[in-house]
């Protein structure tokens, strides 16, 4: 019997970039691949939905929008990513190139610029965040340097910058959009998905968990709640 799952989707490739880049730019790691693979788990449901707007929050080396280039093949989407960080911007420009996925960096904080020109136009949304616990001072001063650090250092319970964007996921998300967010334990992440759906209206699901050394990362998935029947 032939198996009803798909060959898995090569990791992009990234031999473009040099390790003066990783510098700069967070390097895939453990809970980028997590994403990768929570992605591909969902690969029919993603291309059921025909989207034509996806965009990535914080895209780093461009690892994640060109895996989601490569699941969608047939999709005429519009890749859209924002990162703080103008390295991360010309890397995942390049990366997009070197996969043959058109991407389309923006230099922004979250989805600030994009927030009325695509309301409720956003069809897979993707934020893999800063959610390392740290001080709030710590957490601040990455954002305002747009380093390296802005990829890791996530304030109060690693919370602080995922917060404003979960206030704004409802008003970005397409009918039948969905929102892919990764994180740590320490996040609470049953607290996260209880909170979307008493203020939001938003149900979720863990797509997938995984222990990578000392973290127990997840990917949920928050998806529009069905109108009762």
């Amino acid at each position: 019997m032939a198996s009803i799952f798909e060959p898995s989707l090569p990791t992009p490739d990234l031999s473009h970039l040099t390790r003066a880049d990783y510098e700069h730019v967070y390097e895939p790691a453990e809970d980028t691949f997590l994403l990768l693979d929570a992605l591909e788990k969902d690969a029919q449901e993603l291309r059921q939905l025909k989207p034509q707007v996806c965009l990535e929050i914080g895209s780093g080396s461009g690892c994640v929008s060109s895996f989601l280039g490569a699941l969608l093949p047939s999709s005429s989407a519009l890749y859209l990513c924002t990162d703080i960080n103008q390295h991360a911007c010309r890397c995942t420009k390049a990366t997009g190139s070197q996969n043959k996925v058109t991407l389309e960096p923006i230099i922004a904080s979250l989805a600030s610029p994009l927030q009325h020109r695509l309301a409720n136009q956003i069809d897979i949304l993707v934020f893999n965040p800063p959610y390392v616990p740290t001080t709030s001072d710590e957490a601040d001063a990455a954002q305002v340097t747009s380093g390296i650090s802005g990829a890791w250092a996530g304030g109060k319970s690693g919370m602080e910058l995922t917060n404003i964007l979960l206030s704004s996921v409802p008003k970005l998300l397409s009918p039948g959009g969905r929102f892919y967010l990764v994180g740590v334990v320490q996040n609470g992440v049953e607290e996260i998905r209880q909170r979307m759906r008493q203020a939001h209206g938003l149900d979720s699901e863990i797509v997938l968990e995984r222990r990578a050394g000392r973290e127990r990362l997840w990917v949920v998935k928050f998806f529009k709640a069905a109108a009762p029947s």
